[in-house]
């Protein structure tokens, strides 16, 4: 099954844009072991606002990757090279897309879509890059969750620009039942 991981910035204080939805802020003077990352993957998932940034910004890095956005209010004919994906179907489009044979899915943005996939227990990997810079305010990565989730730390990396890179899965669970005791 294809893995689906969220790589994402963010700001040491947890927002993923600033009181003004600016990114700025993100340290781009190296790879930041996204070129890897990058050619694990070959879809991404986004939200709406998360393509239209990188729209405007041109696609450049994500060019050979197949763009599904989770839109409601995006039309198909004026987005030509991206698979506009509809709420209503969402779930059902996710769960199939993951058996289908290909590399694993980069989940690219959007904290209301991520919340939506993460209630349905939809995100399999977390790629946290925490950047050097405290924002006050903005749009926080995490919305409040149903229940609490627990991670397990597999990787760090810290860079000499001060960015820590930390990976996260969610642990497998454990049937205590059938430990002998």
């Amino acid at each position: 099954m294809r893995k689906i991981t969220l790589n994402i910035a963010t700001s040491l204080d947890g927002f993923i844009e600033g009181p003004n939805g600016e990114i700025d802020w993100c340290l781009n003077d190296q790879d930041y072991g996204l070129t890897e990352f990058s050619d694990d993957t070959d879809a991404l998932f986004m939200g709406r606002k998360s393509y239209e940034l990188i729209a405007q910004v041109g696609l450049g890095f994500f060019e050979d990757k197949s763009l599904y956005v989770f839109s409601d209010t995006l039309s198909p004919n004026e987005h030509f090279g991206i698979n506009i994906i509809r709420k209503a179907n969402f779930l059902n489009f996710v769960q199939n897309f993951r058996q289908q044979e290909g590399k694993n899915i980069w989940f690219f943005g959007g904290a209301d879509l991520l919340a939506s996939f993460m209630a349905e227990n939809l995100v399999d990997e977390f790629l946290i890059s925490v950047h050097p810079i405290i924002l006050g305010g903005g749009k926080l990565l995490f919305q409040p969750l149903k229940d609490k989730l627990d991670l397990m730390l597999i990787n760090h990396k810290s860079y000499s620009s001060g960015l820590v890179q930390l990976r996260y899965i969610i642990p497998p669970k454990f049937d205590l039942s059938l430990l002998d005791m």
